[in-house]
């Protein structure tokens, strides 16, 4: 049943799918990357937002106990003593969407994946000459 899916053409649309409260949490995530990586594209990508800065730098999503944090797996692991108290896997993080999210935190991780990137792109200019 594939074509009963949704499809997303922007993260407005993506964020106005969830109720006010949700909606709320999911616009102030946004805010954090956006201020944290200012020069990431916003993007869909899995029918999630995503940034990208030189590849993939972040994305979330809304589920119904959880905002879902993707910062790859580089993200987790720099910040897996931070991160003690949230369910983590490989690259994913789950924020109970009762409690807070700690913005100060995903700010560092944001701008960690940033550098990380920029890193990557640098590196990989220096090979090409």
């Amino acid at each position: 049943m594939e074509g009963n899916k949704i499809t997303y053409k922007s993260i407005d649309e993506y964020i106005s799918n969830f109720p006010p409260e949700v909606q709320e949490i999911l616009k102030n995530l946004r805010k954090v990357i956006k201020e944290s990586a200012p020069d990431a594209e916003e993007k869909i990508s899995y029918q999630m937002p995503a940034f990208a800065l030189h590849g993939n730098l972040v994305y979330f999503a809304a589920y119904r106990n959880h905002i879902g944090f993707y910062p790859t797996s580089s993200g987790i692991d720099a910040f897996k003593h931070e991160l003690l108290e949230y369910k983590t896997s490989k690259g994913a993080v789950q924020f109970p969407i009762k409690k807070p999210l700690p913005y100060e935190l995903i700010s560092k991780i944001v701008k960690f994946r940033v550098a990380e990137n920029i890193k990557k792109a640098e590196e990989k200019l220096k090979k090409k000459k």
